[in-house]
């Protein structure tokens, strides 16, 4: 009996770390797979951060674009921002999601380390986050031409997520003529 006492917390330890082991193996830094994907996007109208018009995801129909949630109190948003950066520098068209931030906050957010969006919505209730099932910030979706939802990350971007999921599902997308 005893010795079973001993044997039974130690399979079970060892179990959790064959299953750490193989996940750090995988090669994922965090959850990829939404339970949007391969549904319609969620249509919004926010508020613009800079002052513009309404930012709607119906302005971006017919192409693909990337959705960011973030918000200028997100460490892991500064993180990734300089990603976002290159992305947009390669001529991805990025709407960026002011997710339950201060306008002048995020304002200076983006004073500061520069604009990737085409477009910047205020999220301020978190609706929109609510809709699209965020975990946190940020997040990122790839919506197709065709409005679906092909990918999303549920952590901060970084080269090798770009490379192995994001231009990926971009280059994937269905054009309006398919």
């Amino acid at each position: 009996m005893r010795r079973l006492l001993i044997i039974v917390p130690v399979l079970i330890l060892a179990s959790l770390f064959g299953l750490f082991v193989a996940m750090i193996l995988r090669g994922d830094k965090g959850p990829a797979i939404s339970r949007l994907v391969g549904l319609d996007a969620a249509a919004f109208t926010l508020a613009p951060l800079d002052g513009a018009k309404p930012v709607t995801l119906t302005d971006y129909a017919g192409q693909p674009v990337v959705i960011n949630f973030f918000a200028s109190w997100c460490t892991p948003c500064r993180a990734e921002h300089p990603i976002l950066m290159d992305l947009a520098a390669q001529g991805v068209t990025i709407i960026g999601i002011n997710y339950k931030d201060k306008p002048e906050a995020a304002r200076a957010f983006i004073e500061q380390l520069g604009n990737p969006f085409a477009a910047i919505g205020e999220d301020a209730n978190g609706r929109t986050g609510i809709d699209y099932g965020i975990t946190g910030v940020p997040e990122t979706f790839v919506i197709g031409a065709d409005g679906k939802v092909l990918a999303n990350w549920a952590s901060p971007l970084d080269k090798t997520i770009i490379e192995k999921r994001i231009l990926p599902a971009l280059k994937s997308a269905p054009t309006p003529s398919d």
